[in-house]
């Protein structure tokens, strides 16, 4: 037999590799994320949420710098990591603070919708910053039905009411969360993907390790479980290493609209998962403001293509 014979299946063994990896990859950022919400409400059932939060994403941003630094990945500049304290305040202390800490008084498929309304935020903060986009009807009418769906989740009074602080927590982090992905675009940061989501969720874990400290959160030390216990390794794992890890590499071989389309996946398996799993109620009103938070997102996103 020929060199060339057994050569030649190669490349189509090489694509067809590569649909794996994305399918895997997928299947990470689209279900792996989504269970994400109804363990954070499981850890938070007895750690303390800036523990948690800090714990999750400083294991899994140490674990993930040492694993780039130990294949070679260039340190970032004084100005690089300078860069990416900003980006690990706004995108992580900022944005998982709050949303762990909303997880204690609100169910976490109505957090997932909430944490949905990112790429309608982001749209609207890149008109007023970047001013890449202008309005157009289509534009206006998904920004809006994404406000109305939010509204309805908010609405005082029926047989399930959710506290407005909490809520508004959430919104508020995925405003800063928002704003730091926008602030990215133009700062000088590590060219090597992978060396900034690690060097971001270290530095973001650790100053929520340091604020969990000064309250003294963990005085006096909880009782956990292994079920907590378990929950946090899941989101150490599987949350964070591994669907935070497919969604970098997604974006280096993907458009990003396409990988975003997560944004309305991820509450479709939360509220799923948070109703058969986890037993929360789930009424007209939920479904009637995911519905539209979801459609808002897919419009939007549809529209960056």
């Amino acid at each position: 037999m020929s060199v060339s014979a057994v050569t030649t299946p190669e490349p189509s063994s090489t694509a067809g590799s590569l649909r794996v990896r994305m399918l895997l990859a997928f299947f990470a950022i689209y279900f792996l994320w989504g269970t994400t919400f109804l363990a954070i409400r499981i850890v938070v059932e007895e750690l303390p949420p800036l523990f948690a939060a800090g714990a999750r994403f400083f294991i899994a941003g140490v674990a993930l710098s040492g694993f780039m630094l130990a294949r070679g990945g260039a340190n970032p500049t004084a100005r690089q990591w300078r860069n990416l304290l900003v980006m690990s305040l706004l995108m992580f202390v900022a944005e998982y603070g709050p949303l762990f800490w909303a997880e204690k008084y609100v169910p976490s498929g109505v957090v997932s919708v909430l944490a949905a309304t990112i790429p309608i935020i982001t749209l609207v903060l890149e008109m007023l910053i970047l001013r890449q986009k202008k309005w157009r009807l289509g534009l206006a009418a998904a920004t809006l039905l994404g406000l109305a769906g939010v509204g309805i989740l908010l609405l005082p009074g029926g047989p399930q009411h959710f506290p407005v602080v909490p809520c508004l927590a959430i919104l508020c982090g995925c405003t800063t969360w928002s704003l730091g992905t926008v602030l990215s675009r133009s700062m000088d940061l590590p060219r090597a993907r992978p060396v900034t989501a690690g060097a971001t969720m270290m530095l973001g874990g650790g100053i929520l390790l340091l604020i969990s400290a000064g309250l003294r959160e963990m005085h006096p030390m909880p009782h956990v479980s292994l079920r907590a216990a378990g929950a946090l390794l899941y989101l150490i794992v599987f949350g964070s290493l591994l669907a935070f890890t497919a969604f970098v590499w997604l974006l280096a071989h993907m458009p990003a609209t396409r990988v975003a389309s997560h944004a309305y996946v991820n509450p479709i398996v939360a509220v799923a998962l948070g109703y058969f799993v986890g037993g929360e109620p789930l009424t007209m009103r939920t479904l009637a403001g995911t519905a539209l938070v979801l459609v808002s997102v897919f419009m939007i996103l549809r529209r960056g293509k």
